[in-house]
């Protein structure tokens, strides 16, 4: 996960020692010319691996991703509420499934995903390690969270690997739906009354730090982004994607009258860019090693519900599983 000095020349040469330089001169080729690679094409495996970790940590992501707020939709207030958070929750499944069918067009198995995902072998964004206490934190994963996940999908979906920009195409649709509902929430909040604000200002101070993570180790001690980006599969770097979180819903939330907990931020005019507070990047990894306040919790119930619903898989894969006509 970290690095430093010229990773990607140094693992490039490693891993791309046995292939074709012919083939591979004509795959960069082709990627430079913004040409998109179908699974039937001739890859590096180097390009495959890091599509498959890229792309299962994605789709393990929208499916933990869905726990602390799923646990909200019998306690959000009022009807339309529990309804509309019960449809979000569904498509972050939803996307899950996209996610799986495009890592799975690359060679690895939902089945080996699933596994890995409740082993501990695969990672999955660090944010969904981090307790929803009250409904105003729900509200500010509908609504920044996902923010930060457009920004990154928008950028990830005119890269490379077709199947994946195809999926995130759809993705981005649902997901601009589940930014305005966040939205909508958080200005109920934010403009209620003293209690309703203060709840939501408390929700942004406890989530603001894993919001600086969620897009991934400063760029210079990222090992993988300077490969993904080589060959299109990242379209921005960690560091140009947080910023641009920062340049379109910092003043958002400014104008809600909610604070954000970091002294130091502040827009750099001579620059364009923003500063801030350098993110607990040792927090980051340890949250993304398993240590984290929620991490045995979500896999926990990753676990539940693989083992819950075995005898239905081994019922359809069962050699005397046939269909049966319904009765008329």
């Amino acid at each position: 996960m970290y690095g430093g000095g010229n990773t990607f020349e140094a693992m490039k040469a490693t891993a791309l020692v046995d292939e074709d330089p012919i083939k591979l001169a004509e795959f960069e080729a082709r990627i430079e010319r913004g040409e998109k690679i179908e699974p039937s094409d001739w890859m590096p495996q180097l390009y495959r691996k890091q599509l498959i970790r890229m792309i299962e940590q994605h789709a393990h992501s929208e499916i933990i991703g869905a726990l602390p707020e799923g646990t909200w939709i019998t306690r959000a207030p009022g009807f339309k509420r529990k309804l509309a958070l019960m449809a979000k929750v569904q498509d972050e499944v939803g996307h899950a499934q996209l996610l799986y069918g495009a890592a799975e067009t690359l060679g690895k198995s939902r089945e080996d995903m699933i596994q890995d995902l409740i082993n501990g072998k695969s990672k999955y964004s660090n944010i969904f390690n981090y307790p929803a206490f009250t409904w105003a934190d729900s509200c500010f994963i509908s609504w920044l969270v996902d923010a930060g996940a457009i920004v990154n999908q928008v950028a990830n979906s005119k890269g490379s690997y077709g199947p994946y920009c195809r999926a995130l195409e759809r993705i981005c649709a649902e997901e601009s739906f589940h930014l305005k509902y966040g939205h909508h929430c958080v200005i109920h909040l934010a403009t209620g009354t003293k209690k309703q604000r203060e709840m939501m200002q408390a929700a942004v101070n406890r989530w603001w730090a894993p919001m600086m993570h969620f897009f991934g180790p400063s760029d210079k001690i990222s090992v993988h982004s300077e490969i993904l980006m080589k060959w299109k599969v990242k379209m921005a770097s960690n560091d140009e994607c947080r910023q641009q979180f920062l340049d379109m819903y910092v003043p958002k939330i400014w104008e809600l009258g909610l604070t954000i907990p970091d002294d130091k931020l502040m827009k750099n005019e001579a620059t364009g860019q923003w500063e801030y507070t350098e993110p607990d990047w040792d927090e980051f990894k340890r949250v993304i090693n398993g240590d984290g306040p929620c991490n045995k919790e979500r896999l926990a119930v990753r676990r539940k519900a693989e083992e819950r619903g075995r005898w239905v898989r081994e019922a359809l894969l069962a050699p005397k599983a046939k269909y049966v006509t319904p009765l008329a």
